[in-house]
């Protein structure tokens, strides 16, 4: 297990990876290279969700420790995509990131993603799946607090995500119809998609509100058992 020690450059990493190069990286992918790069694109985005989640910790057996965990989170969210209509992969990854960090909520999040989509597909919309999974997560780590203490919010950034995720994904659809961003497309995608994204954050909401206190209770014990 790699660790990154200097405080500094985990400090500016945690900022410059999600906000910047991850996004770049997208933009490349969309406006520099043709479509069939789009696993290097995918790729490349799954090495910056590592190097994001080694600037969360400093030790190398804590390190181990975390990486286990989110390992068991992430097989758990590939599984649940599996589930129809219903998939509780942003609810996964919002818990997993009020309890390990918005770090390991950024990694399972981008994993959930793209290791699921071996069965579902890889494309061009991987990379806005990973990135949108993971920015939920990442936000999620930074608001773990007050998630933890009010149910009310948790559950309505639960809903809030389902209906980020879907506009994110709809910047695809546009570019993937269109060539190019434009507003207009984009509202009719947004429109287009609003059946979809309200069954989507609904089940964020019905999956927070059943297993955001026992998943978080066990990851509390395995946080004290284990030192992490």
């Amino acid at each position: 297990m790699i660790v990154i020690r200097s405080e500094k450059l985990r400090r500016i990493l945690r900022i410059v990876i999600p906000a910047a190069v991850i996004p770049a990286v997208i933009a490349a992918g969309v406006f520099v290279f043709d479509e069939k790069r789009w696993a290097f694109v995918s790729l490349a985005v799954t090495a910056a969700a590592l190097i994001l989640f080694l600037c969360g910790f400093e030790r190398k057996k804590i390190g181990s420790r975390r990486a286990v965990v989110v390992a068991v989170m992430v097989a758990l969210s590939v599984v649940g995509r599996f589930i129809p209509m219903f998939k509780p992969v942003t609810a996964l990854t919002i818990i997993t990131a009020m309890y390990i960090g918005g770090e390991a909520g950024f990694l399972v999040g981008a994993l959930s993603a793209v290791i699921s989509n071996f069965y579902f597909g890889q494309g061009p919309w991987t990379p806005f799946q990973m990135f949108a999974w993971g920015l939920i997560g990442l936000i999620a780590g930074l608001l773990a607090e007050r998630l933890k203490k009010s149910r009310v919010l948790l559950l309505l950034y639960g809903l809030i995500s389902g209906v980020a995720f879907s506009l994110i994904m709809d910047i695809w659809t546009v570019l993937w119809y269109n060539g190019g961003v434009s507003f207009e497309p984009y509202v009719a995608a947004i429109k287009a998609a609003i059946p979809h994204t309200v069954v989507y954050a609904i089940s964020n909401v019905v999956f927070l509100l059943l297993f955001a206190k026992p998943f978080g209770e066990k990851l509390e014990r395995v946080k004290t058992k284990y030192g992490i």
